[in-house]
């Protein structure tokens, strides 16, 4: 027998999504063309900054063949035309899949005649009157109505299934910038919120004492970065492990690593499993550099439209991994990553779409993991400290 409080799985946070992305509208209630062309209006405008996505269903009454390699029994054909890339499936895609292909996309429209999504956009158009009706139940959350230039005002039952729709935007379908300014605003609305983390849970085992707790600014080093994020973020944890918990001062939020023996890695991981839906500004704590000015151009230069926003290294041109805003959508990129065996932040950032920053002092990159490095950053602290 089975306990009624026994869960059979862990509780995870899920992130915000609906049947594709997190911010996705169905536009419903007109012919197919028309929604085609008001999609084409609203992507051509905003996909200068944002990654746009359409959805929709073929008009195919009767059966054709699979396209190339697929009709001899190909699973997947995938295609490089140059200037685009294509992907041919045979199979079917549930809504597991739909999220995994659709996740890098920051606004998703779909065709709202065959497809649903977690919002939606109302056209009142006279001819498809009829077949709005039958889609009444589909209208969960209608946040604009539209008037095709034969009708004046929306339908009685659409009033009727949408309690609030006065206080919705109401325009006609010619008046495409008012159309356009109003997905700009969502999607202002929908940037996500940015949290801090202060990773302090490595052994420190080339410098042989723990980084984390090392005086440079007159409190320890994690205290003193979790200090100096909360300018800038929402709310700021510091990363460290299990066995690390109690060390932390209870002044300050921590999140323990669950995602174990895989570093850095597995503490940004950890966090998203806490909060999916936030962005991680992740700064290490042997950065004894770092000050207001580098985080301030960070966050202002940040893309949310990127995986993530870093700085690049003087050193070897390469990201930096380790101060850097990981945007919600870089989870299922890091997670697979992961998948195919590799643990490294700077992988995943070199080999992904992000926005790569020149720090404005590349000195404040300096990290320490030996003492050669801790005498050549207290000589370069005392500069920084002598020329304030």
């Amino acid at each position: 027998m089975i306990s009624k409080e026994h869960k059979k799985h862990t509780n995870l946070q899920r992130p915000a999504f609906g049947n594709f992305s997190r911010n996705e509208w169905a536009i419903v209630g007109a012919p197919c063309t028309t929604i085609k062309l008001l999609a084409d209006q609203v992507i051509n405008a905003l996909s200068s900054k944002y990654k746009c996505a359409y959805a929709d269903t073929a008009h195919n009454d009767d059966t054709i063949l699979s396209p190339g390699r697929l009709s001899n029994g190909a699973a997947l054909e995938y295609t490089d035309q140059v200037n685009y890339r294509q992907l041919d499936y045979a199979e079917s895609f549930n809504s597991f899949k739909l999220k995994e292909i659709f996740s890098s996309s920051d606004l998703v429209l779909v065709n709202g005649n065959h497809q649903q999504a977690k919002a939606q956009v109302v056209i009142i158009y006279a001819n498809k009157k009829a077949s709005l009706h039958k889609r009444i139940e589909q209208l969960t959350n209608v946040q604009m109505i539209l008037l095709a230039e034969d009708v004046t005002e929306a339908f009685d039952f659409v009033k009727e299934a949408i309690p609030n729709w006065q206080q919705l935007p109401l325009y006609r379908l010619d008046e495409t910038e008012k159309i356009i300014s109003f997905f700009e605003t969502q999607m202002q609305h929908a940037r996500p919120v940015l949290n801090g983390l202060v990773l302090a849970g490595g052994k420190s085992e080339r410098m042989g004492f723990d980084k984390g707790s090392v005086n440079w600014h007159g409190k320890e080093q994690r205290y003193y970065m979790a200090d100096l994020l909360k300018s800038f973020c929402n709310e700021v944890f510091i990363s460290c492990r299990s066995d690390q918990q109690k060390e932390i001062d209870a002044n300050y939020l921590r999140i323990a690593d669950t995602f174990t023996g895989l570093g850095p890695f597995g503490a940004i991981l950890s966090a998203f499993r806490e909060k999916p839906d936030n962005a991680w500004l992740i700064i290490a704590c042997d950065l004894p550099l770092i000050d207001e000015n580098t985080l301030k151009y960070l966050t202002a230069n940040r893309n949310v439209s990127s995986i993530a926003t870093a700085y690049q290294s003087t050193f070897d041109d390469f990201p930096e991994p380790l101060i850097t805003i990981w945007e919600p959508k870089s989870y299922p990129v890091l997670l697979s990553f992961l998948a195919q065996g590799y643990s490294c932040p700077r992988k995943v950032l070199i080999n992904s779409d992000i926005t790569l920053l020149n720090a404005p002092n590349p000195d404040d990159l300096t990290n320490v993991n030996t003492q050669e490095e801790l005498d050549k950053v207290k000589h370069l602290l005392n500069q920084k400290i002598a020329i304030q």
